[in-house]
């Protein structure tokens, strides 16, 4: 019998919490230790859909990459989305544990920029003991912004990029930061990366990395981030071939028309 402890266990020798920012919420944020686990539903965000697809599956455990509870909660109750899911998945009977910036240094990072094929790679943003946040590389040849663009719109099966910078500019060095990269641009910048590929960046901040001499490509904070999807399945299934996994369907959270 698999409990949800052991599988807590093995993934927090994989991707300790101790490489968490300080900001962060990760772990077990809802449910029972002692819990039986023989499905798990995977998911980016713990949306009301993710929640009504894991309860269908017969889910005894919700693995998000993002935690559903951030900030302090003074009550859970229907009268609020947060209290309203999490009131679904208790009496459901569903454990709820989320790994967000311990599998952003010690997974995601590594993880998409081999997506991309980066070279030569170095941390971007340190956290703890010499691992960090986002990546920085080589590119495998030099290419113009719009066909590195295109390159991460292939490698992470994208309809759409937002990019910041002259299309013709020749850029060989890349900081790959997947998520929200807005408090990465400095540390892009002083990391000598000719683009910046990322999510959520917002206008002025896009504008001045350019003035700076830097691209920038947004690629979305869903865009890069779903690679948790499969890379966690796998995880699971190679340390438990017994469990049953669900996956969240890869789908972009937004439609642009």
């Amino acid at each position: 019998m698999i409990k949800c402890q052991d599988l807590i266990e093995k993934i927090e020798e994989r991707y300790p919490r101790i490489y968490a920012c300080d900001w962060d919420n990760v772990g077990l944020l809802a449910g029972d230790r002692e819990q039986k686990v023989e499905t798990v539903y995977i998911a980016l965000d713990a949306t009301d859909a993710v929640v009504e697809k894991a309860l269908s599956a017969g889910a005894d455990l919700l693995l998000t990459h993002h935690p559903m509870i951030f900030g302090s909660i003074k009550s859970v109750t229907m009268d609020d989305y947060v209290g309203e899911r999490l009131i679904r998945l208790i009496r459901g009977n569903v454990s709820y544990y989320a790994m967000h910036t311990n599998y952003d240094v010690m997974g995601m990072a590594e993880l998409s920029a081999s997506c991309l094929g980066l070279l030569d790679t170095f941390v971007l943003e340190e956290v703890f003991d010499g691992e960090g946040i986002g990546r920085v590389g080589r590119l495998s040849v030099s290419m113009t912004l719009k066909e590195c663009a295109e390159l991460v719109k292939k490698r992470f099966h994208l309809p759409n990029v937002k990019v910041f910078g002259d299309l013709n500019k020749i850029v060989r060095i890349a900081a790959l930061s997947p998520g929200a990269g807005k408090s990465m641009a400095k540390p892009a910048l002083m990391s000598g990366a000719d683009v910046l590929i990322t999510g959520d960046i917002d206008h002025h901040t896009g504008i001045d990395m350019e003035d700076c001499g830097m691209a920038v490509i947004d690629a979305g904070h869903y865009g890069i981030e779903h690679i948790f999807i499969e890379d966690m399945k796998v995880f699971l299934e190679n340390h438990f071939p017994e469990l049953v996994i669900h996956t969240a369907a890869i789908s972009q959270p937004f439609t642009v028309l």
